[in-house]
């Protein structure tokens, strides 16, 4: 079975349930949810809307670009740049981004500007300042503050 296609299993749908609960008790709830179109990223998504209903309303865009891009050395950051510039709004103020390995934490460490490591069903949680989106990445790289990165409950030790 191609990679693309490989469902979610079962540890998968505990990690993600554990870490959609987490992002909602530590109020980072998204706006905007772009996610790679991946089989097993949609059921994560699918698995996180069932466990915490905030995220059933929440506009959602699946790319297949967020798949591809992961494997692409050092083009990851720029590609999520120009994406959530494309469909962030400016009243929208947090965004998900779901993919893939290697290159999101290559992305999460060129914004923060630290070696950001993350294992599977991580979620690293940035903020920066800016009116718009596009004023918030004219910050440049390593101007975004790394928060926190959020693990799944009996994943700490991976």
């Amino acid at each position: 079975m191609p990679d693309h296609d490989r469902p979610l299993n079962e540890q998968g749908r505990t990690a993600s349930a554990s870490l959609g609960s987490k992002l909602q008790l530590v109020g980072w709830l998204p706006d905007l949810i772009l996610c790679s179109d991946s089989v097993r990223t949609r059921e994560t998504l699918d698995v996180m809307k069932e466990h915490v209903p905030e995220f059933r309303n929440v506009e959602v865009h699946f790319l297949g670009s967020f798949y591809s891009v992961a494997a692409m050395d050092g083009h990851t950051a720029e590609h999520l740049q120009d994406t959530i510039c494309k469909f962030a709004r400016d009243d929208i103020s947090t965004v998900m981004c779901m993919g893939h390995n290697r290159g999101w934490e290559e992305a999460a460490s060129i914004f923060s500007g630290l070696a950001v490591e993350l294992k599977t069903a991580n979620a690293a949680l940035l903020e920066t300042i800016g009116s718009s989106w596009q004023e918030a990445f004219e910050s440049g790289a390593g101007s975004w503050t790394l928060s926190s990165i959020l693990k799944p409950d009996g994943f700490d030790a991976e």
